[in-house]
């Protein structure tokens, strides 16, 4: 088959007129879930705070690190969300395992950053163990004749790979992250998550629940009022929403096409001087398209960049936003021009709190791979903008992290009981809640 014959075909996959449904339709595209709304509950009760901690952060797989992170032995990074704390580190065999963070002597938390060591040792009494959970240092032995250190091991998690990410999940009897992960790989085959190096990593405490972060990036609702100057470009309204199996979520928002909210004729070069990443003179030639012109533009950056060859992507893995969520807080992005990753877990244990994760997941190119890029963890008062490693997305995401406060506020503030979901546009907050209660068997309200 052709490079041209293999656009084509993916182009199908990905049609945007496919997504013009009629309104009479749109709702009968996917399940309700049963719901039409979420106690507010869920969001501001410390009480159900708790149920999350005992029920979905104790039983689910969780992205922890990128493996490029830990390449070496003794590499290391700290996962911690509700009363969980994990060192995710790298052994002398090359095995990635991850450890409860806590000296088996009186519960010292043994690393409280990332880094590289050659043993863990607990920094109050210095019990040591090695990097493959055995004991190798028990001091004063004579006063321990109960400890058998051969059987003294840290105990662990379940560990896993995909995509270049480890996975972690504290459940012993948990099923494996292939069969919680379901047909999420073969999604990806197009896009391999393994052959991308993290170019930026970006982090900031949010005063929101993390559920309100999450629910902010699982629908494409709110451009027209959060990101006016998106509308001539992106079909927010076309965006198309599915749900795969028990745990996964997608939405595909369609770029170089303006969105039904422009009440006005938007010409192809209004489009074109709109898109950041183009080039200025760019036009489109009398048989060709918008979105043909800015795919061509893309795939020769990508290109450029990188020293490898893009001439096979469709113009909608090129442009359009194609953005996975994996329960309970995994954002990994298909596609080239956003190739974003996001993670929301609660900061502390404050259900009002919130930390927002994000990296830039950029083709690797040709020659050795870069460097990962070191965590920049923003200020209270610095916005994502302030992280130039984020490009034209730090003030895009600083509109959306802008609104969550007011989110949290006006929930404390509100006489109703429950939200008020719409049937299509946020069925992935329904799927999510659904999954919700299934792990805390709280009911949404």
């Amino acid at each position: 088959m052709s490079t041209s014959e293999r656009r084509e075909t993916l182009q199908d996959l990905y049609d945007v007129d496919t997504r013009r449904v009629p309104d009479t339709l749109r709702t009968d595209l996917q399940p309700d879930f049963g719901l039409t709304g979420v106690a507010r509950d869920r969001y501001l009760s410390y009480e159900f705070h708790r149920l999350e901690v005992e029920h979905v952060w104790s039983h689910t797989w969780q992205m922890a690190c990128r493996e490029e992170q830990i390449p070496d032995a003794g590499n290391h990074v700290v996962y911690d969300v509700g009363d969980l704390s994990l060192i995710v580190i790298r052994g002398h065999d090359g095995e990635i395992r991850a450890f409860h963070n806590s000296c088996l002597h009186r519960g010292t938390q043994l690393r409280s950053e990332a880094g590289s060591v050659d043993r863990l040792r607990c920094p109050f009494h210095g019990f040591t163990w090695g990097l493959d959970g055995t004991m190798c240092d028990l001091p004063c032995a004579w006063d321990f004749p109960h400890v058998d250190p051969a059987a003294y091991r840290l105990p662990q998690a379940l560990v896993d790979t995909w995509g270049g990410f480890v996975f972690v999940n504290p459940d012993p009897e948990a099923p494996t992250l292939r069969d919680y992960i379901g047909d999420l790989p073969e999604h990806f085959q197009r896009f391999p998550l393994e052959e991308r190096w993290m170019s930026a990593n970006v982090a900031k405490v949010l005063a929101c629940n993390w559920k309100v972060g999450i629910e902010a990036f699982i629908e494409a609702f709110h451009t027209f009022a959060v990101h006016p100057q998106l509308i001539t470009t992106s079909g927010d309204t076309i965006t198309q929403y599915d749900v795969f199996g028990e745990h996964v979520s997608r939405m595909i928002t369609p770029v170089g096409v303006p969105s039904e909210h422009v009440t006005r004729d938007v010409g192809d070069d209004e489009i074109l001087r709109s898109m950041l990443f183009a080039r200025k003179g760019l036009s489109v030639p009398p048989d060709g398209t918008v979105r043909g012109v800015l795919g061509d533009e893309m795939r020769a950056q990508l290109a450029e960049r990188t020293g490898r060859d893009f001439s096979d992507l469709s113009d909608a893995e090129a442009l359009d936003g194609i953005e996975y969520f994996l329960f309970p807080n995994f954002f990994p992005w298909g596609g080239y021009l956003t190739p974003l990753v996001y993670r929301f877990r609660p900061w502390d244990d404050d259900p009002g709190r919130c930390l927002m994760e994000v990296m830039l997941l950029d083709p690797l190119p040709a020659g050795p791979r870069p460097a990962p890029a070191e965590l920049r963890f923003l200020d209270d008062d610095e916005p994502f903008a302030a992280a130039p490693e984020l490009g034209f997305l730090g003030p895009i995401l600083d509109q959306d992290t802008a609104t969550m406060p007011r989110v949290q506020r006006g929930m404390r503030a509100s006489r109703r009981a429950r939200t008020t979901l719409s049937r299509y546009q946020e069925v992935r907050i329904r799927h999510f809640h659904a999954l919700l209660t299934r792990y805390t068997g709280d009911r949404p309200g």
